[in-house]
C-alpha cells in the first residue's frame, strides 16, 4: 500500500472476477459469458466502423445506442443511460445519488460488486440474509428505510422475484431509490422496466454481456425517469464523457435491433439449461432450478471444492463460492449442448474416481 492510499480502503475486499488462467486452453464456464457469438449484424457494422472509429472520438451522448434501446423497450432516449458495462452504470448511480453514510441494503448472498461499491463509496450498508431456501425475503425490502439494490434473478442462486413483489418494494416509499439489476432477466423472466412509467424512484439496469452475447464489448444500460438519467449524464460528463467506444455504440445498436437472432440464442440456452439440470438431477445432484444462463447445484457425495479443482484439472472452469451457506454449491455457465455434455461426463468421472479412492 502506498503512502497516498486512503486509510478507509486499507481493508477493502475488491471484487474478484472469474478465474482467467492462461496456462492452457479451458472451457470457460465460470463467468456467465456466452458460448454463442454476437449477432452477424454486429460483426458487419463493427467491421465498417472499425477504421473510422480509431481516428475520431466516439459520440459522448451515445445517441444511436440509447435510441435503439429506447425503441426496444418503448422509452425515449432521454430515459436511457448507457455505460461501459452494467458495473459502470451502477457506479454512476452510486456517484450520482449516494454520499458517504447513506443507508443502502442488498442480500447477504448476491453479486459481490454491490458490497465492493458500497465500501468504495463509504455507504452504511446492510445485508439481509436470504431465506433457508436461498430466496429473497421481500418483506425485508418493503419495510426498510434504506435504499435498495437487488439482482433479479439473483446471482449466484438464480432465484427470481416477481414483478408484483418488486412493485411492492418500489411503491412503499417514493423517497427511497430502488435499483434492480436485471442481468439475467431475458432467460425466462418478466422485466420490471414497465414500472418505470409509474415510479420515479426506480432504476432498472441491464447488460449486453449475457443474452446479447457481448461481454467483451462492455455495454450496460439503465432505464429510469428522465430526471434520473439526466442527473447520471451530468456526472458522466464530469467524469468520462467518452465512456463508450464507437464500436460498442454501433455494435450494441445492431445487436438490440436483431430480435430474431436474440430470441434464437435465448431459446438455445434455455433448452440446454433444462436438459443439463435434468441430467444433474438424474445423477443425484441437488439442483436449484434457475431462470438464468447458469446452473447452481451441489453434489451429495463430493465436496464442491474438490469438484471445482478436479474440473479445472480436466480443462473446465466453474465458479465456487466460499460463503458458508453456499460453499457446497457450484455455479456453472450454460454453454452449448456439446460443452455441457462434456461437463456431465467429467462430473461423472470425478465421482467415480472419488468412489474408487474411498474403496
Amino acid at each position: 500500500m502506498s503512502y497516498f492510499f486512503l486509510d478507509e480502503y486499507e481493508h477493502m475486499e475488491p471484487y474478484v472476477p472469474g478465474e482467467m488462467p492462461k496456462d492452457r486452453e479451458y472451457l470457460k464456464l465460470n463467468a456467465n459469458e456466452s458460448s454463442y457469438p454476437p449477432s452477424p449484424k454486429v460483426i458487419e457494422v463493427m467491421n465498417k466502423a472499425e477504421v473510422k472509429a480509431m481516428s475520431h472520438y466516439s459520440d459522448p451522448h451515445c445517441m444511436e445506442l440509447r435510441k435503439a434501446i429506447g425503441d426496444e423497450y418503448g422509452f425515449p432516449k432521454e430515459q436511457v443511460f448507457v455505460g461501459n458495462g452494467a458495473d459502470e452504470v451502477l457506479g454512476f448511480c452510486m456517484m450520482s445519488f449516494f454520499k458517504p453514510g447513506m443507508k443502502v441494503c442488498f442480500p447477504d448472498i448476491t453479486y459481490d460488486f454491490y458490497r465492493t461499491y458500497a465500501t468504495t463509496y463509504r455507504l452504511d450498508f446492510h445485508q439481509f440474509p436470504l431465506t433457508d431456501d436461498l430466496s429473497v425475503n421481500v418483506e425485508d425490502y418493503i419495510y426498510t428505510d434504506r435504499d435498495v439494490i437487488l439482482a433479479n434473478p439473483n446471482n449466484p442462486t438464480g432465484k427470481a422475484i416477481s414483478t408484483y413483489d418488486i412493485e411492492r418494494i418500489v411503491s412503499q416509499n417514493p423517497k427511497r431509490m430502488v435499483i434492480i439489476d436485471e442481468a439475467y432477466v431475458d432467460y425466462g423472466n418478466e422485466s420490471c422496466v414497465e414500472l418505470v412509467r409509474k415510479y420515479n424512484n426506480l432504476v432498472v439496469i441491464q447488460t449486453f454481456s449475457k443474452s446479447r452475447n457481448m461481454p467483451g464489448a462492455r455495454i450496460g444500460f439503465a432505464i429510469s425517469s428522465a430526471d434520473i438519467i439526466n442527473d447520471m449524464n451530468k456526472i458522466k460528463f464530469a467524469f468520462n464523457p467518452f465512456n463508450m467506444s464507437t464500436l460498442a455504440i454501433v455494435g450494441g445498436a445492431a445487436a438490440i435491433r436483431d430480435k430474431e437472432y436474440f430470441h434464437k440464442c435465448i431459446e438455445k440456452v434455455e433448452e440446454v439449461r433444462e436438459e443439463f439440470e435434468d441430467e444433474l438431477e438424474e445423477m443425484g445432484f441437488g439442483v436449484i432450478r434457475t431462470t438464468t444462463n447458469f446452473a447452481f447445484f451441489h453434489c451429495p457425495d463430493v465436496p464442491a471444492t474438490i469438484l471445482c479443482k478436479e474440473l479445472k484439472k480436466r480443462g473446465i472452469l466453474v465458479r465456487h463460492y466460499n460463503d458458508e451457506r453456499i460453499n457446497d454449491y457450484l455455479r456453472i455457465t450454460i454453454g452449448t449442448r456439446e460443452e455441457m455434455r462434456r461437463v456431465l461426463v467429467q462430473l461423472n468421472s470425478i465421482r467415480e474416481s472419488v468412489y474408487d479412492c474411498a474403496g
